[in-house]
């Protein structure tokens, strides 16, 4: 395991960010995403009876819906394993297949870094 530490500082944001609305929301995960000009996403679960969405998406959907038109890195919080094909294709979507997708325990602790592939 890596420590957030061992982040640079724009990544731990982008984690810190996912960390605090998986947090603030109860959700099981949190998510932020970090465009080209270097504006932050952060988005947590949706589970609706009609729309289910993983924070990871929902965080690119809303970079999308604000402009973005590319991604430099994708963080995701949560107590998974690793980041699942579905997160993965909308990240490499919007910023192609070498966008880095961190991913993080509860605590904040970097569990493992992919490209999205």
């Amino acid at each position: 395991m890596t420590d957030s530490t061992d982040l640079g500082p724009e990544d731990r944001k982008i984690v810190t960010l996912a960390r605090s609305v998986r947090a603030r929301n109860g959700v099981p995960e949190g998510a932020a995403v970090r465009d080209e000009t270097g504006r932050t996403y952060a988005a947590g679960t949706v589970a609706l009876d009609s729309l289910k969405l993983s924070a990871l998406q929902t965080a690119v959907a809303m970079a999308v819906a604000g402009g973005a038109t590319s991604l430099e890195a994708a963080a995701i919080v949560s107590e998974t394993v690793a980041p699942s094909a579905e997160d993965r294709a909308a990240v490499r979507d919007l910023g192609g297949p070498g966008t880095p997708v961190l991913l993080a325990g509860p605590d904040g602790t970097l569990r493992s870094t992919v490209s999205a592939g």
